[in-house]
């Protein structure tokens, strides 16, 4: 048997496990994106107290643009204490929801329940909490199952509101809420199975607006798994639904609908042949659709940005071109011959006052395009599943 006399064997030791580290430093990475942090920020689905903070101080200042902003807000029927939910135990929503069973009624609904969550932040009067409460509570004690073809964006549309109001109440106040748990329970068994894995090949909008309620729920339910799946599904889809020349000739195909042809992009993309930076999938299609893309996908982003995961540094360009593409036709600049047979179909919408405030008034950028269009749009107000966002993050870097 040799032995090692110990100076000898220290050095060895040492040059051992010097050897592997570098060995496992050596190796390929085969874990995937960056976890969810090991706890998340409460509240943190697209707001943050910080940011409510900020836009409670504005507001009891009587400062612009909050101010009107809230007005608008307190004036809208889904601010009304008297305000009455309608849940149903299946709600089916066909192809623009076309039957109408229960979908406009679960949107409002949704909406309605967020609007006073965040009414009883910035005002601290108990009784706009507990309307939130009876909404939610509402839902959560007869709703089964979302139907149609629609299912899936109708319970993203509605589970995006949902979450919000869910989080805000759970985390900022301090009143009873007998039946959270049952309400937990309807978003994640009812809600997230829904939205959680996609859209496949279908519109972009519908996947980024799913995503939307998938990240928020997640955050709600301090479900790391879905969380970390909706950043999957989100980066594998955003380059799928806005180009950028460092893409290729063509569009990229999304990771959820494999494509291996120009023809089938081509086709995809509304038959537009042409691609600049900033054009979207749904450009051709309108600017309501695309607007509804392009902020689900800022939503996620900022949801991501508050549990400290950069989506919006990872595609800053692209989400940035995005805006600038349509913003600037919306704001009356000409269309290229070449862009929609020479005529789109304006009508954005509210949606830019996210994405703004990130790049600008965090980051600093110059963004004057888009800056006008969202001037011009203020006081944003709720629709589908945006609702406030003039109140809740203009002119707010927290």
């Amino acid at each position: 048997m040799i032995r090692l006399h110990r100076p000898l064997l220290l050095a060895l030791t040492t040059a051992l496990i010097a050897a592997a580290a570098v060995l496992a430093v050596a190796q390929p990475s085969t874990a995937g994106p960056p976890p969810a942090p090991a706890a998340f920020k409460h509240p943190g689905v697209l707001v943050d107290k910080a940011q409510l903070d900020f836009a409670r101080r504005q507001v009891l200042a009587g400062a612009q643009p909050q101010t009107s902003a809230y007005d608008a807000m307190k004036a809208s029927s889904y601010a009304d204490l008297a305000y009455t939910p309608k849940p149903r135990a299946v709600v089916e929503c066909g192809s623009n929801s076309i039957p109408n069973n229960g979908c406009t009624d679960e949107r409002n609904d949704a909406l309605a329940a967020y609007t006073h969550a965040l009414l009883w932040y910035i005002t601290r009067d108990d009784r706009y909490a507990k309307k939130s409460i009876q909404i939610m509570d509402a839902w959560s004690a007869v709703l089964q199952d979302h139907t149609n073809t629609n299912a899936p964006l109708q319970t993203g549309w509605s589970g995006a509101s949902f979450s919000r109001a869910g989080e805000l109440i759970k985390h900022t106040y301090g009143g009873p809420w007998a039946q959270r748990v049952r309400f937990e329970t309807m978003l994640r068994t009812i809600y997230l199975p829904e939205v959680r894995n996609g859209a496949g090949c279908k519109n972009g909008n519908w996947e980024l607006i799913m995503t939307d309620a998938a990240i928020g729920i997640a955050v709600f339910l301090d479900d790391h798994a879905a969380f970390n799946k909706a950043i999957s599904i989100w980066r594998g889809r955003l380059p799928g639904y806005i180009y950028e020349t460092s893409d290729g000739a063509y569009p990229k195909a999304p990771t959820t609908c494999p494509m291996d042809s120009r023809d089938e992009i081509v086709d995809y993309w509304q038959g537009q042949s042409t691609f600049t930076n900033g054009l979207a999938q749904e450009t051709c299609r309108d600017f309501g659709h695309t607007g509804w893309g392009l902020t689900a996908a800022t939503h996620v982003a900022e949801t991501a940005w508050h549990q400290g995961v950069d989506l919006y540094g990872e595609a800053g360009k692209r989400l940035t071109d995005g805006y600038y593409f349509h913003t600037r036709l919306e704001n009356g600049a000409a269309v290229p011959p070449d862009l929609c047979g020479g005529t789109v179909k304006l009508g954005l919408g509210a949606v830019t006052e996210i994405v703004y405030n990130h790049y600008h008034n965090r980051l600093g950028r110059q963004m004057p395009t888009t800056l006008a269009y969202t001037e011009a749009k203020r006081p944003a107000g709720a629709n589908y599943f945006f609702a406030w966002e003039t109140l809740t993050h203009a002119n707010n870097p927290r």
